[in-house]
């Protein structure tokens, strides 16, 4: 499992690949390619999507799940997503925008090296060593499933079907809705078990919220419904602090420099997923709620992000689904 006890060395890895390329604002972004992409729009809000594609794709890494891609979206004249990175390749693991998701692996660990293991919302990887799995490596995919996907005006649903390898088969399915005349925005999911083994995983959302273009500075701040304590902290009274139930930048780092922790406080009701992310200076706000309590919280940012990574845990018997919806609600300050 990938829960945050044990992914810090991880984190640190991803602290020191990224330390070079995360200056993103200071320099000029690699343009996009020309990807499969839809729009969506419910007259208050507009947001595109770059679609699941296993040749045509922009994102085809084995990180994040591949669906609910979002490029850009907009609200009253605040953006909130953005390419964030300098660099791009269409498997890297991060290279991607949006509030995307991750699952841990199923099967990794028993697999021997050669053999084969499951990401939801990728499919069938290759274990290519003995080394233990890392979501900051590229595994080769052997089968990405069959995605369908269904449009309308103000929503885009994403299929994703996976037959049975060693015992594990699924159909998940997450919609992307924006609420009839609310500044709102679902992601609707279920997970139905079709193989005869269990589904045991935890999933977190990355939340690459990229708010106005702005970069990570004094003003931006999160808030939780509860008293907050971190471990295994990096960065932590130089770059941000936490203040009460907040976490607050007090500087702008340096574009080799990242804060990141691992944080607590939160009990076993829902009530306590709920997350404001705000920056002050634009007047940009997202809410972040769940109908699922958190099982792990992660703070992760540098200079152009500030992401709140909660996690949610999931078990599927056979033949049963798992259902589960994030809502996100956009606001907008007046500024004076």
């Amino acid at each position: 499992m990938n829960h945050p006890k044990k992914r810090r060395n991880n984190h640190q890895t991803l602290i020191a690949m990224l330390a070079v390329s995360l200056h993103c604002l200071t320099g000029n972004a690699q343009p996009f390619p020309d990807p499969p992409a839809a729009e969506i729009s419910n007259g208050l809000v507009h947001a595109k999507l770059l679609l699941p594609d296993a040749e045509k794709g922009y994102y085809r890494g084995t990180r994040f799940d591949w669906s609910g891609v979002i490029s850009e979206m907009d609200y009253k004249g605040h953006t909130y997503f953005g390419q964030w990175f300098k660099k791009y390749n269409p498997t890297t693991n991060d290279a991607i925008m949006g509030p995307v998701e991750a699952f841990d692996p199923l099967g990794y660990d028993s697999a021997a090296p050669g053999r084969y293991f499951i990401k939801i919302g990728i499919g069938t990887l290759i274990r290519d060593d003995a080394r233990p799995y890392s979501p900051f490596r590229y595994y080769k995919i052997l089968d990405p499933g069959k995605w369908a996907v269904k449009k309308s005006r103000e929503r885009i649903r994403f299929i994703h079907t996976l037959d049975d390898h060693a015992g594990y088969a699924y159909r998940y399915q997450k919609e992307v809705k924006l609420e009839k005349g609310r500044p709102v925005m679902l992601l609707v999911h279920t997970l139905k078990n079709s193989g005869t083994r269990v589904i045991e995983t935890d999933v977190f959302d990355h939340n690459f919220f990229l708010l106005d273009h702005l970069p990570t500075a004094p003003g931006l701040l999160l808030k939780f419904p509860f008293p907050l304590r971190a471990e295994e902290a990096r960065g932590l009274n130089e770059i941000a602090a936490i203040r009460e139930d907040s976490v607050v930048i007090l500087r702008s780092p340096a574009a080799h420099e990242s804060v990141e922790a691992v944080l607590y406080g939160y009990g076993a009701s829902e009530k306590d997923y709920d997350i404001l992310l705000q920056n002050r200076l634009s007047g940009a706000r997202v809410r972040i709620s769940c109908d699922r309590p958190l099982s792990g919280l992660v703070c992760w940012g540098a200079s152009a992000l500030l992401c709140p990574e909660p996690y949610i845990h999931i078990s599927v018997l056979p033949g049963q689904t798992f259902a589960w919806t994030i809502k996100y609600e956009l606001s907008a300050e007046s500024q004076k």
